[in-house]
Formats: C-alpha cells, sequence, structure tokens
C-alpha cells in the first residue's frame, strides 16, 4: 500500500547537498514510502484523496477547505522509511519498502497524479540525503495508506 504523511504547512522546502530543490509556501508537504507490490492504481489512490481533502480552516475556523482552495501548492518527498520494520532487533530493517527503481517511478506517478489535479508540485531528489524543513501549521498532520481509501 502506498502511504502518505501529509502535513497542512505555511511553507516547506527539501534541499540537496546545500541547494533547494523544492519550495512552498502555503500548502502540502507529503512525505510518501512505496511498499514492495504497489502500483499505479495505489499511488493514484493516495493522490486523488490529497487532491481533495479539506484540512484548512474556513472563516469559521473549521477544516472545510482544500489545498486549492486556499491556492496552496504540494511539496513532495519519497521516504522509504515509512516502511521500517520494527519487529526484531533496535535497527529498522526496509525489506518492505519497495525496490528503487520500483519506488521512484510510482513517486514521480504520484507527484505526476497531483499535478494532474491542477497544483503545483514541487519534489525532493528521489534516493538523495535531502534535509526537508516543515513548518507544520496547526499542527495538522494526516496519514494516508492506500488500502483504506475508497
Amino acid at each position: 500500500m502506498v502511504r502518505a504523511v501529509a502535513q497542512r504547512v505555511r511553507a516547506a522546502s527539501v534541499s540537496v547537498d546545500g541547494a533547494t530543490v523544492g519550495s512552498i509556501g502555503r500548502g502540502l508537504a507529503i512525505l510518501v514510502g512505496i511498499r514492495e507490490g504497489d502500483d499505479e492504481a495505489a499511488a493514484e489512490r493516495v493522490a486523488d484523496k490529497l487532491a481533495v481533502l479539506r484540512i484548512f480552516d474556513d472563516g469559521a475556523g473549521k477544516m472545510n477547505l482544500s489545498t486549492s482552495d486556499v491556492g496552496g501548492a504540494m511539496l513532495v518527498v519519497s521516504q522509504f522509511t515509512l516502511y521500517a520494520d520494527l519487529r526484531k532487533g533496535r535497527r529498522p530493517s526496509f525489506i518492505r519498502a519497495a525496490a528503487p527503481a520500483v519506488g521512484e517511478r510510482l513517486y514521480e506517478h504520484f507527484a505526476a497524479r497531483l499535478q494532474s489535479h491542477g497544483y503545483t508540485v514541487e519534489r525532493g531528489r528521489f534516493g538523495a540525503h535531502m534535509l526537508v524543513a516543515i513548518e507544520n501549521d496547526g499542527p495538522v498532520t494526516i496519514v494516508l495508506d492506500s488500502e483504506e481509501l475508497s
């Protein structure tokens, strides 16, 4: 199942080797994990839900507005560590994470799907050591798994 951790942000950015490779203002910072056996349909389910998710406050302070409603953007960062297996020992295993070639393909498909909804989508760099700065607004953090979405 594709897993995403979405945070409502005032601003977020990702840098590699001291250079900013992606940056947004208001919107969603999305950490995405791809598991072995995932496919395009799973990535699309999560992206489609995030595209319409209403987690921004309206004038009454209720979460009634989507990222689109507030003119927000999305920052997508790959994170295979979302599939850490901690059942044995003290060091995590990542055997459930997809192989890099599959993970990168589905990560790019996920980001493209968000773009197809009309969003500006910034990206991290797949496979790189990244520094991610997130100014979580709320804080609001939502975890989505493709198998739990219809």
